[in-house]
């Protein structure tokens, strides 16, 4: 019988750090053929805190340490990068699910497969001095791009208090264009979001008459990406999706190192970026787990949507119903994520 004690003690090292190189061999070997065969993910993005928060998964090398390389490539809207998305200039990209339901049509679907952020007081609606409540919006005209968030802010709003969206002109302008024309007068409200909600409202001495917070809103952001796209990076979604779980525990744990690299990214204040973070749900685990359940939020906030569409057909979109609600990335994740 072989005895380890009658080899040689010069031997035995021997042994020893020749089993440990083979073992970093072996390993070193197996981590760079994972990450070799993981495709990069270009991915669109546009200006949201919901969203901009990834700028620190891409600073802090959070990507890489899941042997991902990604790709963020800025638009000026989430429109843009959807129509980029779907027509394959981009594997995936960060939009609400509003706007992945209204996208154009194509030959392949758009899949929602994450939630980033669900809006909790960052959205809302800003009226002049005289006008209190959603109630006293009726026969006034309010400042909404037809077919966008700020469309679906105005009818969670009209919906929560019984008002009729007939009942309401709408000034089919940017939100930009909207807060410009309220603070001159020439209009008596508009839909808009952090820090210009509430600077507005100071800047008139208006009324915010209606925010997120007031309702289990249907403002829900996330990653969509095409059917197509999904098949072939399976892993690779998987895999950006443990970093953006990565990303929430250094927010939860870190907040203000996070929010400065991202303001610094922005050329913003720090402050006044976790401000604007505050107003939102973060897409942390729970969050997800309870949105991808089957019959679960998503699947409510879908029919939710579509109904709002129909009852106020002004924008004259087409209503895609073949958005589908992919859970199995996020589920294969959340089974693997390790705190």
């Amino acid at each position: 019988m072989f005895s380890w004690l009658l080899v040689p003690l010069k031997a035995r090292k021997m042994l020893v750090l020749g089993a440990i190189a083979l073992w970093a061999s072996i390993w070193i070997h197996g981590c760079s053929s994972f990450s070799q065969t993981l495709q990069p993910l270009r991915i669109g993005i546009s200006s949201w805190p919901g969203f901009d928060v990834v700028l620190y998964a891409q600073e802090a090398g959070l990507f890489e340490q899941r042997g991902l390389e990604v790709e963020l490539v800025r638009f000026e809207s989430q429109q843009d990068s959807m129509r980029a998305m779907m027509r394959g200039s981009l594997d995936a990209a960060f939009s609400a699910l509003w706007d992945t339901m209204q996208v154009d049509p194509t030959s392949d679907s758009p899949v929602f497969i994450m939630v980033t952020n669900v809006s909790w007081g960052s959205d809302g609606i800003v009226a002049t001095p005289e006008i209190k409540s959603v109630e006293d919006l009726a026969g006034k005209t309010v400042g909404a791009k037809l077919g966008t968030i700020e469309h679906l802010i105005f009818l969670e709003a009209l919906k929560l208090h019984g008002v009729n969206p007939d009942q309401i002109k709408l000034d089919n302008v940017l939100q930009q264009v909207g807060v410009q024309k309220l603070k001159q007068g020439q209009l008596d409200a508009s839909v808009t979001w952090e820090p210009l909600l509430s600077q507005i409202a100071e800047d008139i001495n208006g009324n915010i008459i209606f925010t997120t917070q007031e309702v289990d809103s249907l403002v829900i952001d996330g990653l969509t990406s095409r059917q197509s796209t999904i098949t072939e990076k399976e892993q690779e979604f998987k895999q950006f999706i443990l970093a953006w779980f990565d990303l929430i525990q250094a927010i939860e744990t870190q907040p203000e190192t996070v929010f400065e690299v991202v303001a610094a990214q922005l050329n913003q204040n720090p402050e006044d970026f976790a401000s604007d973070y505050a107003g939102l749900k973060k897409g942390d685990i729970t969050l997800n787990e309870a949105m991808f359940a089957e019959n679960g939020r998503l699947s409510q906030a879908s029919q939710a949507m579509t109904a709002l569409l129909k009852k106020d057909p002004r924008h004259g979109r087409v209503v895609r119903e073949d958005v589908e609600i992919n859970r199995d990335p996020v589920t294969e994740a959340i089974a693997q994520w390790k705190p």
